[in-house]
């Protein structure tokens, strides 16, 4: 298999990368793969997989830091898999406590794994259009999630039944294995097998969910989603995650925002930008034009003498601030398109102003050019 990459190199940023150096890469690289733009390409695609897992782990502070110290480990199941310390060769090696019992040292008994456990976290990516992301959207999700048996109440035992005590840990889902070496004693605590961790024994399962007391099952949830949301945004239901185990609450749900890229506008957080083409009548003379905005259309104001690449802003014609009054604003830049496919009539209108301008630059300059504009466009 594959090493997986760097996750800094996936989005192209050095290690140190501002948040916003970050957010800035990823929104680049999404657009560039986004199935919608890239649509049957597996390349793309499995691309596209990558800069979201880069991004998911980097814009988070505390995962960042996990990754900075241990790389791809952090987030590796084999190395950290929600046990006290770290696995090897099968045994749970308590990296703190074990320490203490080598050097002869006290620490007080681990918590029984017959106690109540909370149940995982789930994760779903929820992808939005920017109008649903400038407006707000309520979205009506399905999740496949771990549920307590309704049959046994998550005790995994068939009714009139109960789970018994394990005997080959006595109830605490651990074996301890000791052997002295020359710094002392030598401690490995490992899963006891005979119960599976769980310090009970189960003689008759529940026939419903085979004696684990879950069930999986399919379950719609209601997701508000708040205007001036962002890609990278992630929203927490409580309660919404896997069942716990033996009594214990339920995880929560994390749903992460995606918006889909948009065919007319470019957004840099709460700002929009869009070009709008003119021809070089409206650039010479000025004029008054339409321009698109999120819910319709706006007048922009062309002045005389505006050159191709102007920038205009339109204030409060952006994205709405995030849990806050006001918008961002709508920077709009204009193209001057040159004329193609004239009629006799422009040809010649031209031709008439390319004489009053004069060759190259000469004449172009001073107070009596717009007169001249208008003087031969009958204006």
């Amino acid at each position: 298999m594959a090493a997986k990459r760097d996750y800094y190199e996936t989005l192209g940023v050095p290690r140190t990368a501002s948040q916003e150096d970050i957010k800035k890469a990823y929104r680049k690289l999404a657009r560039k793969y986004h199935p919608d733009v890239n649509s049957g390409d597996p390349k793309a695609e499995e691309k596209f997989k990558e800069v979201n897992e880069a991004y998911e782990v980097l814009s988070d502070t505390e995962k960042k830091a996990q990754y900075d110290q241990f790389g791809h480990a952090a987030f590796d199941a084999a190395h950290f898999g929600g046990q006290e310390g770290f696995d090897f060769g099968g045994f749970g090696f308590d990296i703190f406590g074990d320490i203490f019992d080598m050097f002869g040292g006290r620490r007080g008994r681990r918590t029984e794994r017959t106690g109540p456990e909370r149940g995982p976290d789930l994760k779903y990516e929820l992808e939005i259009t920017l109008e649903e992301a400038a407006a707000g959207v309520e979205r009506k999700i399905e999740i496949m999630r771990e549920e307590t048996c309704r049959t046994c109440k998550g005790k995994g035992a068939a009714p009139g039944t109960s789970p018994t005590t394990c005997p080959g840990c006595g109830g605490t889902g651990e074996l301890r294995h000791e052997r002295a070496t020359p710094f002392g004693r030598m401690v490995n605590v490992g899963v006891c097998l005979q119960c599976g961790g769980t310090g009970q024994i189960i003689t008759e399962p529940c026939r419903d969910c085979g004696g684990s007391g879950h069930i999986r099952r399919p379950r719609r949830i209601k997701v508000r989603v708040p205007a001036g949301v962002d890609t990278g945004a992630r929203l927490r239901l409580a309660g919404e995650g896997g069942s716990g185990t033996r009594g214990g609450p339920p995880g929560d749900l994390y749903v992460f925002i995606r918006v889909k890229p948009h065919k007319v506008f470019d957004r840099d957080r709460d700002n929009l930008y869009t070009e709008v083409n003119i021809n070089i009548a409206q650039a010479a003379l000025g004029a008054v034009v339409d321009v698109p905005i999120l819910n319709g259309w706006a007048k922009l104001t062309i002045p005389e003498g505006t050159q191709s690449g102007a920038r205009f802003r339109l204030r409060g014609k952006g994205m709405p601030l995030l849990r806050q009054h006001g918008r961002g604003d709508l920077i709009v830049t204009v193209r001057v398109r040159t004329p193609v496919g004239l009629n006799s009539t422009q040809r010649k209108l031209l031709q008439e102003l390319g004489q009053t301008l004069g060759s190259g630059t000469e004449g172009q300059e001073g107070k009596g050019f717009f007169k001249k504009m208008r003087d031969a466009l009958g204006k």
